[in-house]
């Protein structure tokens, strides 16, 4: 998502700008437009394939499953969400399960660098969306996007791919080269025992505390408040002297605003009374153990609304499903494992893509 968000400054840009561009329906870019499939909630079977709905965080995973009948799997598109997060637009070169809340949008011809450029163009669209105008499926066959053109007055490719291999060149350079984990553990999730148990009993929780844009401290610090997207950051501020609603290596919860919204924050960051954070018992700061978790916890979130909020008394009961050890303990170790694995996963898949560059 920020290599979208990047793409989408830099085609912003006014230089940018000096080439031609012009008009294009999706229906002639796509050669494929086509809507997930309905699957409620009990009918998902655990699995590891990502599911993809309407949210406008974690690329659109709303969770991982393991169907394999009357669903629709793609892979290497983008998906755009019909309802909810209306709009918001996503790349996935990897295998998904798309929900009736989302569509795949296919042109077979087209390279990852494609997609992330259409991605970029396209996540303007959202803002015309709202969560009481869906996206429809007429809809979208009638939406245009803009689009840098060639001589023939098609659009140019070519410059397309080239622009974002430039651009993920110079991003790469910018950070070490990321090494893949030891892994000592490679059972997978349905090799597990799985049982629920309260937040409370596995974590920490505390407030947050509110603090008006009006009398905030501009400053450095991350300060997060009840939105879904931008890992909950909506403000940066200065929190001398509140340093009892500050949190890092926590999880962060929204109770109000877009309720059981979760996210993962390693950083020192200032926590809004409409937000609470948990700290994993013994497991504070290790990163993939909390991601682990926090799915667990987005799971939950749909029982939440406006009118039911999800306050420290509810996230306490809350009941979450875990793996488990054959003394019927949270197994922490597999956690962290499994989300190494998964991390393994991309780090070597973006070795290939950089050796075929």
């Amino acid at each position: 998502m920020e290599e979208i968000i990047y793409l989408k400054v830099m085609i912003m840009n006014n230089d940018f700008n000096q080439r031609e561009w012009r008009e294009f329906f999706l229906s002639d870019i796509f050669t494929k437009i086509q809507r997930g499939k309905r699957l409620t909630k009990k009918n998902q079977i655990s699995g590891d394939i990502p599911y993809i709905s309407s949210s406008m965080s974690n690329n659109g995973i709303d969770g991982f499953i393991g169907n394999e009948n009357n669903i629709r799997k793609f892979s290497n598109c983008l998906t755009i969400a019909n309802s909810g997060s209306a709009g918001s637009i996503f790349y996935h070169n990897y295998e998904f399960i798309a929900s009736d809340h989302v569509t795949a949008l296919i042109n077979e011809n087209l390279t990852k660098e494609h997609y992330m450029f259409l991605a970029a163009c396209l996540s303007m669209i959202g803002e015309k969306y709202s969560f009481n105008r869906e996206l429809s499926d007429t809809r979208i066959k009638r939406e245009k996007i803009m689009l840098p053109i060639d001589d023939n007055d098609l659009p140019d490719w070519d410059f397309m791919r080239n622009y974002v291999l430039e651009k993920e060149r110079s991003i790469g350079q910018l950070y070490p080269r990321i090494k893949e984990h030891v892994i000592t553990d490679n059972r997978d999730l349905l090799d597990m025992t799985w049982d629920t148990f309260t937040i409370e009993s596995i974590a920490e929780i505390t407030s947050g505390a509110d603090w008006g844009k009006y009398n905030r401290v501009s400053g450095k610090s991350p300060f997060i408040g009840a939105s879904a997207v931008n890992n909950g950051v909506t403000d940066f501020v200065d929190y001398e002297g509140r340093e009892n609603n500050v949190g890092s290596g926590v999880i962060g919860i929204n109770r109000n605003g877009s309720v059981g919204h979760t996210f993962y924050h390693p950083y020192k960051a200032y926590f809004s009374g409409d937000t609470r954070f948990i700290e994993i018992i013994g497991y504070k700061g290790n990163q993939h153990v909390n991601q682990f978790i926090l799915t667990s916890i987005l799971k939950q979130k749909d029982k939440y609304a406006y009118g039911y909020k999800m306050g420290t008394e509810r996230i306490k009961k809350q009941k979450i499903l875990l793996p488990i050890r054959d003394d019927g303990n949270p197994d922490f170790e597999f956690m962290e494992q499994y989300m190494k694995r998964q991390e393994n996963k991309v780090i070597s898949q973006l070795k290939q893509e950089e050796a075929g560059h």
